[in-house]
């Protein structure tokens, strides 16, 4: 009554080696690389609106974090780009986003249970927190 199906179904699942799969750790590894190449780029932004010795912290930071990056990615170094420099008002925005993705960082790391990666996010997050958080002018006391 029914003729028979001759043609494989499109709705089989493909053999296990057809296409490349990558296990947890592997695409963990990925993400906390980007989040510090993202915060590596934005010390060095940093950086170069900044001098004297905290300029020479954040750039020593810089290189603590081209360290994890090259570690993550089996010894390949990131790509850094000149820092535009510009306004110094940008500061307080870039300490933000640094901030923020020193959080990202952090959370990935701890989630991947690299204890190296899990100490520089916390020191740049706790070294960014200060100038990250607005001003309340509604709590200063006169």
């Amino acid at each position: 009554m029914y003729e028979p199906i001759r043609s494989k179904s499109v709705h089989t699942m493909a053999a296990a080696g057809e296409f490349p799969h990558r296990s947890r750790a592997e695409e963990l590894d990925i993400r906390l690389a980007g989040h510090l190449t993202a915060l590596l780029t934005v010390t060095d932004e940093l950086r170069a609106l900044t001098s004297g010795v905290d300029g020479e912290a954040l750039a020593a930071a810089a290189e603590r974090i081209a360290g994890q990056v090259a570690r993550l990615r089996g010894g390949r170094y990131p790509l850094r780009a000149e820092p535009s420099g510009g306004d110094p008002a940008r500061a307080r925005a870039l300490h933000q986003r640094a901030y923020t993705l020193a959080g990202h960082a952090l959370t990935v790391a701890t989630s991947r249970n690299d204890a190296a990666a899990t100490a520089l996010a916390t020191e740049r997050r706790a070294a960014h927190e200060a100038p990250a958080t607005p001003a309340r002018p509604d709590l200063a006391t006169a």
